[in-house]
């Protein structure tokens, strides 16, 4: 593994996979890039802001082409957080209530106000959401996913993404986790089984082709 980039020869033979050409209508996701990732002492908190670079290179790319892109965050009001098992599994999840400062996407990755934003209460970005449905109306074939964590909202996005015809494209380096073994293997997976990885300057170089 270099610079964040999975070696196509750490996969076991024999798997039968094959890998997936991104197209040439990519849209851009930005996941869950909230103020509660980087805050000390939040239970979500990452403990470094280091994907926010990476992420911001990929977003600067993707306006600069013209293509698509989609920012989400989570929020829970008090009825749907008692309603919700994911909330009972993570009982932080109420701290993202509305107009919470914890649930403001950072300004390093802000929507500018043609850029739309997913709300969501589960962690793929296209579960109960119209997010498919709106991507295949623009005839976008491509999803390339930034984000956090990478074992949680950024793998069920990618995942789903594939069940809605989609290929999912996870930049390395522009998805984080609490950890690095959980990011590490996640990716190893994602890689395997479900689409593709590349690192923030091969997103770029990508996003530019297909401008």
């Amino acid at each position: 593994m270099t610079d964040g980039v999975l070696d196509p020869g750490l996969f076991p033979p024999g798997l039968g996979v094959e890998t997936l050409a991104a197209g040439r209508r990519p849209a851009v996701i930005m996941v869950d890039l909230m103020q509660a990732y980087f805050e000390p002492g939040c239970a979500f908190d990452l403990g470094s802001t280091a994907v926010l670079g990476p992420a911001a290179s990929v977003l600067a790319a993707a306006r600069a082409g013209g293509h698509p892109v989609v920012h989400t965050r989570v929020e829970f009001d008090r009825a749907t957080a008692d309603a919700s098992v994911f909330v009972r599994k993570v009982p932080s999840l109420r701290d993202l209530a509305p107009g919470a400062r914890l649930g403001r996407l950072r300004d390093e990755v802000a929507p500018t106000g043609d850029e739309p934003v997913v709300v969501k209460q589960a962690a793929s970005a296209f579960f109960g959401t119209s997010l498919a449905e709106d991507l295949h109306e623009r005839g976008v074939d491509t999803v390339v996913i930034t984000g956090v964590s990478t074992s949680g909202c950024v793998r069920a996005t990618a995942v789903d993404a594939l069940q809605h015809d989609l290929v999912p494209v996870v930049v390395s380096d522009a998805v984080a986790d609490r950890a690095p073994g959980p990011h590490h293997a996640t990716l190893y997976d994602l890689r395997s089984k479900y689409g593709s990885v590349v690192d923030a300057a091969g997103a770029v170089r990508y996003l530019e082709r297909t401008a």
